[in-house]
């Protein structure tokens, strides 16, 4: 049986969307619409993402669409390792995971579930904040960070 479902809500940064198929959330669009999901997965998803803007959650509890491979699997739990609040570069993400900071700027660039899977946590050498894939880019990069840092602009 195929189940797709999608809901969004309203975010400081605009419309977030979840789509859930296959009982896991598979994608996460930041500027997709706000409506109500109907699947329990899809409302919990969406209950989880507006705790999360509010400050009350930290860490998400989701079934996640698996990724492609065995290696993205364990690049992905590597991201997601990356603690709220916190930033890492490309290059000591791609160290602590025996990686390289290409792989890891391509793994960013590909999340299909950003804030999920917090890709915004990553930064370019120095510190710079680099490019950001979902939303309106390194502005949405950079409200995640201070949200996440407790500056909520």
């Amino acid at each position: 049986m195929y189940a797709r479902d999608h809901g969004g809500i309203a975010t400081p940064i605009g419309p977030v969307a979840v789509t859930v198929e296959h009982g896991s959330v598979a994608r996460i669009e930041i500027g997709g619409a706000v409506a109500p999901g109907t699947s329990a997965l899809a409302i919990e998803a969406l209950r989880q993402l507006d705790a999360w803007f509010a400050g009350a959650l930290k860490s998400f509890d989701l079934p996640l669409a698996p990724p492609r491979s065995a290696r993205g699997g364990e690049l992905r739990a590597g991201l997601i390792a990356v603690g709220y609040g916190e930033t890492l570069s490309y290059g000591a993400l791609a160290r602590r995971l025996a990686s390289s900071p290409r792989a890891i700027g391509q793994l960013c660039a590909r999340n299909p579930l950003p804030i999920i899977v917090p890709c915004h946590r990553v930064l370019g050498a120095g510190g710079a904040l680099g490019a950001y894939s979902a939303g309106e880019g390194p502005s949405t990069k950079a409200w995640l960070i201070a949200h996440e840092q407790g500056d909520y602009r």
